[in-house]
Order: C-alpha cells, then structure tokens, then sequence
C-alpha cells in the first residue's frame, strides 16, 4: 500500500517541471505579445507617416497651384497688353505662332526658378548671392527695381484711364487711391487670403477670350498665323518679335515664383529649406502642373488679344494703337461695347494682380540682398524692410504718373531695363539648375536645361538687336 503522503510527494515532483513549462510557456506569449504589440504600433507609424506623406503629396499636387497660376496671368499685365495690342494692330494674324513657341520656354525658366526655390527654401536673389557672391546682384536689382516702379506706374495709369473709360472719373483722381489700395492690400491682409484674391482674379483672363468672340474674326487667317510661322523680318516686324519676347519672359517673374514657392512651402507646413527628400518630389511636380496651367493661361491671353487686335485695329487700318486703353476705346464702335467693356475689365483685372507681383517680386529680391527678413507670411512688425520695399516702389510708381514721362515712354525705358537684366539672369538661372552642388539629385532635366538655354540665346539675341535699335543712325 502507497503511503499518501509519498503519493502527494511524487506528484508534487512531477508538476513542478509542468508548472515550470506553464511559466515559461507564458513568459514567452507574454514576450511575443509585447514584440507583437510593439511591431504593430510600428506598422501603424509607417502607415501614418505615409498617409501622411501622402496627404502633402496630394497637397502638393492640387493645393500648389497658386503662385503659379498667379505667375502666369501677372505676365499679361496692361503693359503686356499693350504690346500684344500693338503686335495684333500692325502685323495682323501672322504672329499668332508667338504665343505657342514661347509657351515651352516660358515654362522651361518659371519651373526652374520655382525649382531653385523649393530645393533651397529660399529666394532666387540669395540662391545667386551665396553661389556667385552678392557683388554683382546690386546693379541687378538695382535695375529690377527701376524697371519694376515704372512697370508699376505705367499700369497704375492703364487702370485708372480705363476705369476712367467705364465711370467718367477723370483718371488723375483714380491713380492715388488705386496704388495706395493696391500697397494697403499687401501690407496688411494676410498672405493666405491675399493668394486668395490674387488665384481668384486670374479669371479675369478668359474676359479677353470672350471678347473676341465679339470680334468675329477671320478664322482662317487665325488658323494660318497660328500653325504656319511666318514674320515680316524687317525693322518694324522683327522689332515687334523682340518687344513681344521681352514682355513674355520679364526678370520680376523670376524672383517672385522662387520666393512664391517658399511661402506655399511654409503654408503646407514644411521648414524652409528641410523638406524630406521624398516630399521635394510631388512638391515639384505641382509646381511644374501649376507653371503649366498658369503660363498656358497667359499666352490664352496672348493669343486672344493679338486676334481681336487683327480682326478689328488691323482689318480697319487703325495701326497707330499704342496702349491698351486705346485699344479698349477703339473696339467699342468695330466690335461692340460688349468687347470694349471686356477689353477694359481684362486690363483691370491683370493691372491689380501685377502691380502687387511686380512689388513684391523686387521687395524678395531686396530683402534676399541685404538678409532682411522677408515675406508675405510674416507681418509687419517682423518684416519692416520688406513691406517698406514693396510701398515704396508702390509709391514711386504713383509719383511717376505725374510726370512727363508717360505712359509709353515709361513702357519703353521699362522693356529696355527689363531686356538687359533677363540675358544675365537667365545665364545665371541655366547654371543653377544643372549645378549638384545647389540642387542635389534635383537637378533640371535635360529637355527642361535645353529648352532653357534655347530661351537664354532667344533672349540674348534679343538684348543684342535691341541695343542695335538703341544707336542712333
């Protein structure tokens, strides 16, 4: 007989390895556990930083398009259209082709400067200046701020003396409180819902499109001037050719787009200049899409205003049109008074967002010289300089219409300044956008660098023959 208490002994013994399982065996799914838990909290990371990721990617693709798209339509302001008028009123339909082939050029230059900007987290005046040192970007943006204030002036008196066409009120009246509101607007609303107004008058460019409709061109002269290249080479036609160069490709669009960039990059809320390389791509790429659909709205309006031009100025012998408010005035009675009114609202409307790229554009490249703060993200009290640039440049170009220069000389002292700063900018941008040691693995593509280096020598042949122009004979 087995002695009870030998019995509970020896299966004591043997549970004692059993239990000792049991333990490990629990320590071991415990352990598991915490790995597993801790593996899930690390996957759960990765798919929010990706959502993450890809919520800016998706921000950067559609919620980019601003500067831009404001870029683009800035290009046509009234001294744009004045020189578009001027081309549609002398060589009729036969320069329509302009408006294609500086399409991809245009593109080309904004989508690099915008580049440089994104890349660098900074403007393209202290891109150039920590690169090639600051020395020579003095008389560069000296002469960009002369250009700039009496661009400024000369489109402040196109609006007043088309808003004077529409109301009767005489133009002297309207050119002070029109660049004092212009100034106001910038310094204090904030810059989200300044980009607001700014993305929201690029419509006024399909004005021009509508309006010439009313017109009634000839289509088929349209359709041969704007498929079949073809020119009068002689002085007054290539002279057309270079000022209608020099208007599409200005030095003020370089400095603002790279600057613009930098402070969408601070609204999306990415650090100037510490984007994670995976974000700098899509953010490019938006860049590129919002260039794209800006500068083909610019050069919509490019075509539209040379074909109402030559279907109306031209096909009547008024070849003597030099601004855009004669324009506007002339169409009433060839084409309507819906035209003409269309003609006028388009002026304004291009006149109110330019005059504030224009300023703002020098008040960057200012600001980036010297390393004042800057930007349209900061308030006044943070950035004094950069907001005193910007009013007064406002400022001059108001004093300036008071003058004896006028309208149309100040266009032309504008387009030679602006015709001698773009060459050396645009050599200078080229070399950029191929050099590691600023952009890194961004680098401009091949076609991007050939289509740009193309519109360098354009612009440099241009610079030459409107020197050539400048000696008396």
């Amino acid at each position: 007989m087995i002695h009870v208490g030998r019995l509970y002994h020896r299966v004591d013994q043997q549970s004692i390895p059993l239990r000792m399982t049991m333990q490990y065996s629990d320590t071991r799914l415990l352990a598991r556990a915490e790995t597993d838990d801790v593996s899930m909290r690390r996957r759960l990371d990765k798919v929010d930083t990706r959502m993450t990721r890809a919520s800016r990617r998706m921000r950067a693709d559609v919620g980019a398009l601003g500067p831009g798209l404001i870029t683009g339509v800035a290009d046509d302001d009234p001294s744009g259209i004045s020189t578009y008028t001027v081309t549609g009123a002398t060589q009729g339909y036969q320069l329509l082709w302009l408006s294609i082939v500086t399409l991809p050029m245009i593109i080309a230059v904004q989508s690099i400067c915008a580049r440089i900007g994104i890349v660098r987290g900074q403007g393209l005046a202290q891109t150039i200046g920590e690169r090639y040192g600051r020395g020579w970007l003095i008389p560069v943006v000296g002469l960009l701020f002369i250009a700039n204030v009496v661009n400024i002036g000369a489109d402040i008196l196109a609006i007043a003396a088309v808003t004077d066409m529409l109301t009767s009120i005489p133009t002297r009246w309207l050119v002070a409180p029109i660049g004092i509101g212009i100034a106001l607007v910038q310094v204090i609303v904030p810059y989200p819902r300044f980009a607001r107004y700014l993305k929201v008058l690029t419509l006024v460019i399909f004005a021009y499109v509508i309006g010439a409709f009313f017109a009634n061109p000839d289509w088929g002269a349209a359709l041969r001037g704007t498929f079949v290249p073809a020119a009068d080479w002689s002085g007054p036609g290539l002279q057309t050719i270079v000022a209608v160069l020099g208007t599409t490709i200005s030095p003020y669009l370089f400095f603002w787009q790279a600057s613009a960039e930098v402070e969408e990059e601070e609204q999306m809320g990415i650090v100037a200049g510490k984007a994670d390389p995976e974000e700098i791509s899509p953010i490019i790429r938006g860049a590129r899409l919002d260039i794209s659909l800006g500068m083909l709205l610019s050069n919509i309006g490019f075509y539209f205003v040379v074909l109402t031009s030559a279907a109306t100025l031209f096909a009547s012998g008024q070849t003597n049109i030099q601004t855009a408010e004669q324009a506007a005035e002339a169409l009433r009675p060839l084409a309507g008074n819906a035209a003409s009114i269309l003609f006028a609202v388009g002026i304004i409307g291009t006149g109110l967002l330019a005059i504030p790229t224009m300023a703002g554009s020098v008040a960057y490249a200012a600001a980036e010289l010297f390393g004042w703060p800057e930007g349209l993200n900061n308030t006044f009290r943070r950035a004094p300089q950069f907001y005193s640039v910007i009013a007064l440049a406002t400022l001059l170009g108001i004093a300036m219409t008071f003058t004896s220069l006028g309208e149309i000389r100040a266009l032309y002292l504008s387009a030679i300044l602006n015709g001698l700063i773009a060459p050396l900018l645009l050599v200078v941008i080229m070399l950029l956008a191929g050099d590691r040691a600023v952009l890194g693995q961004f680098t401009a593509g091949r076609t991007v660098r050939f289509i740009g280096w193309t519109t360098t020598i354009a612009m440099l042949v241009v610079a030459i023959v409107m020197l050539i122009g400048l000696i008396p004979t």
